[in-house]
């Protein structure tokens, strides 16, 4: 009977094995090469207390060292922090309300774009920012893009990491199907594709309205067709020759998937990976790792390896990173605790051992864990290490803003495509309505 990796439950399965990598922590940080830097004075507010929300684990130790972390603080503290773990599709209906009614949460750990939507709702975090970039060797690409609000170049929000989507396929279906590895080519991809499907063992891309799956698909058509949704000033560029292409290019591909995509969420491929309906997908870490920690799926991880994507025109890797990206909202009687708390969660005795426990799930936004012992634990690790150093961002060629934000939230890039592939729309019907639709925010 195939094995189906559920969403709460089973992507913590060995979560035993999971958390064993993250003990010992300290000396695993040992290895962190941090330079002498004070830390900016902050007093903490007298009585001061933290409520905190962020996106629900994909992985157990992801929430369960994140807690552990969050109880040193207040044992050093004394601060009282509680931490609500929010469905990832429900977090920026929440962040929204935080923001629009200035109550509720101190920190919201949302989505890279979020800070970006809300900026004026957030609190300047320019001094924590540098003290951290100074000690742990400089931000990496993603983390300073998405840390920085556009023009004004002063830190809104402090990037805890990045879960990047690179190919997962079974290593025995791609020889099978002719092929040593993932091709860079969109010519070759799709013939693996359809040498898949003819041998009953499919790929498989989100066309749902997915926060990671859905808008990687999205982002990876895009990008490397050579397409972008706005050009380097910020007006709407994505009714173009390459975006047709792009949508073209999907009409002969998406027949190659396995059935359903057009409503798969985020936990959608997992399920079908692990079951073994889908031997191609994009994919975090998460699902390796559950696999391999599970004996009932331990011979699928075996089988198991990751590829970037498919290049196609663009220069680099046509990918980006779901980041998890932490403000503190304005409303907040306890600014200072909340800039602590986030700076305490970000050095290196707690956050190298969280970026372990986790298995490089959500890939660190400071250069200096690139030392961590977690990406020379395994081989098939190799393409997360980089995670948040991709050239690509959501709202690409243009500046991260409330615009780009919004039309990453509303799903507009994934639904163009999706509308051709369920053949609702031709190519170039579909880029006319995203730019459409993208000019209700680009003003």
């Amino acid at each position: 009977m195939a094995h189906i990796i559920t969403r709460r439950g089973a992507l913590g399965i060995g979560a035993g094995a999971l958390a064993a990598a993250a003990a010992g922590g300290e000396a695993a940080a040992q290895r962190i090469q941090a330079a002498n830097v004070e830390m900016p004075r902050l007093p903490v507010e007298s009585g001061a207390t933290l409520r905190v929300i962020r996106p629900t684990r994909f992985v157990e130790p992801d929430e369960v060292i994140f807690r552990e972390n969050t109880a040193k603080f207040t044992q050093n503290t004394g601060v009282q922090v509680r931490v609500d773990f929010v469905g990832w599709e429900d977090i920026r209906s929440q962040t929204a309300v935080t923001a629009n009614t200035g109550a509720g949460p101190d920190v919201v750990v949302g989505w890279a774009d979020d800070p970006h939507i809300y900026a004026d709702k957030v609190v300047e975090v320019s001094d924590i920012a540098e003290y951290l970039g100074k000690k742990y060797g400089g931000w990496m690409f993603l983390g300073e893009k998405f840390g920085k609000r556009a023009r004004t170049n002063n830190w809104i929000s402090i990037p805890l990491g990045g879960s990047t989507g690179p190919v997962v396929y079974r290593i025995s279906a791609v020889k099978e199907a002719g092929f040593d590895g993932i091709p860079e080519d969109h010519a070759g991809f799709l013939r693996l594709c359809q040498a898949l499907k003819k041998n009953n063992k499919p790929a498989g891309f989100a066309l749902g309205n997915a926060v990671g799956d859905g808008n990687g698909t999205a982002n990876w058509l895009t990008w490397s067709h050579g397409a972008y949704l706005v050009d380097e000033d910020g007006k709407v560029a994505i009714n173009s020759k390459e975006t047709v292409e792009a949508l073209g290019y999907l009409k002969e591909l998406y027949p190659t998937f396995a059935p359903g995509t057009l409503s798969w969420l985020d936990p959608s491929n997992n399920r079908a990976y692990a079951s073994q309906e889908c031997w191609l997908t994009p994919n975090g870490v998460s699902l390796y790792f559950a696999m391999k920690n599970d004996p009932a799926t331990r011979a699928i991880a075996d089988d198991t390896d990751h590829a970037p994507l498919p290049r196609g025109r663009a220069q680099g890797v046509p990918q980006t990173a779901t980041i998890l990206n932490a403000m503190v909202m304005r409303h907040t009687r306890f600014p200072n605790a909340a800039k602590q708390y986030i700076a305490f969660m970000m050095e290196a005795k707690q956050y190298d051992r969280w970026l372990t426990g986790c298995l490089g799930y959500w890939s660190h936004p400071l250069k200096a864990y690139g030392q961590s012992a977690v990406w020379d634990s395994d081989p098939k690790l190799k393409v997360f290490r980089e995670g948040m150093n991709h050239p690509f961002w959501s709202g690409y060629k243009g500046p991260i803003t409330q615009a780009s934000g919004t039309v990453a939230a509303e799903y507009v890039l994934v639904q163009m495509y999706a509308s051709v592939a369920a053949g609702q729309a031709t190519p170039e019907a579909a880029a006319r309505e995203a730019e459409r639709r993208a000019r209700r925010y680009f003003r």
